[in-house]
């Protein structure tokens, strides 16, 4: 039979809001009474009913957490940073994947939600019109994590993704390349896709150089799509020199593709991402990349939420966090 408070209280030879003191961290209880609970509490195994004290203060000290890809581990860090987080004040988390689908985002935010949690944090792709309206009729708080809505009407902490790809772009014209590929991810994603697209771009314009469409492949942020759009570059006439990758699982597929052509990198083809992801460092030769610190966009958005739920003053409803260019091995200069 499951153990109740008044169990407990007749276990300890207590009341049952002496109890409740106890498991709520009431501070006026004598230390002795309070051991006394905890050795019934102990002897008993009784476990507090979380949804029974929800209803009752209207919270249950839960955070809901929508993640793009659970088996990504960019993604993984960002979520290990939320949960050190909301640890450090007393909150749980409910994580959920959503395979990067519209439909399952909803279908998922609307479920967590239902559950009743205190607030939301959405991690990682495109915030369309619908996502915007499950945000507006949540009555909790939502912070945009590693994305952000196009008129910032979202809370958000993430990276500028067009200024990481300027300037992945500028390290390979800056080693002498001026016949860069890239390989994107899809242009409806403002972060990942477009917003770095357009970094790739803009380099290229700062430098005078004329963009081509035929070196430029959209690939689905997978290790698959970079080494289908390498190896359509090595089919060409006159290949690029160096490629761009808007992640590095893409660019780690990249270096494979050049490498099974038997060509070296970057001998014959430099490489470079962005991310910064365990696998840069994993990959031969290691992958040069635009460090996103995903840790920390995690424990931000996490503390920006606390703030939110708790109603206290936000000085800042986007965060823009900085990010660097790790110089490793696939790169090379031109002679």
């Amino acid at each position: 039979m499951t153990v109740t408070i008044y169990d407990v209280a007749r276990e300890a030879g207590v009341s049952m809001a002496t109890v409740s003191r106890v498991v709520n961290n009431n501070p006026n209880v004598k230390p002795q009474t309070r051991k006394k609970v905890y050795e019934a509490i102990e002897r008993l195994g009784y476990r507090p009913n979380a949804v029974a004290r929800g209803l009752a203060s209207k919270k249950t000290t839960t955070v809901g957490v929508v993640i793009p890809d659970i088996s990504n581990a960019i993604f993984a860090e960002v979520a290990r940073g939320i949960e050190d987080i909301a640890n450090m004040y007393h909150y749980n988390i409910i994580l959920c994947n959503a395979d990067k689908r519209k439909e399952k985002e909803i279908r998922v935010i609307n479920t967590l939600l239902e559950k009743q949690v205190d607030g939301l944090l959405f991690m990682g792709g495109a915030v369309t019109e619908e996502h915007l309206q499950a945000f507006k009729t949540a009555n909790v708080p939502v912070v945009l994590c590693a994305t952000s809505d196009e008129n910032g009407q979202i809370p958000a902490v993430d990276i500028n993704h067009e200024e990481a790809a300027f300037d992945a772009v500028k390290t390979l014209i800056a080693n002498g390349h001026r016949k860069i590929a890239m390989i994107s991810g899809t242009l409806q994603d403002p972060s990942n896709g477009y917003a770095r697209f357009h970094g790739y771009k803009r380099a290229l314009e700062a430098e005078g150089i004329a963009y081509d469409e035929d070196l430029v492949r959209i690939g689905n942020y997978r290790y698959e799509s970079g080494v289908e759009a390498a190896k359509y570059f090595l089919e060409l006439s006159e290949r690029p020199t160096a490629i761009f990758a808007a992640t590095d699982e893409m660019a780690i597929g990249a270096i494979h593709s050049i490498q099974d052509a038997g060509l070296k990198v970057p001998d014959h083809v430099s490489v470079i991402s962005v991310d910064n992801s365990r696998m840069a460092s994993m990959v031969r030769p290691q992958l040069t990349t635009v460090a996103q610190p995903m840790y920390d966009i995690g424990a931000v958005s996490m503390r920006l939420l606390t703030k939110l739920m708790k109603k206290e003053a936000v000085d800042q409803a986007k965060v823009i966090l900085p990010h660097e260019v790790i110089t490793r091995n696939s790169v090379g200069g031109l002679a």
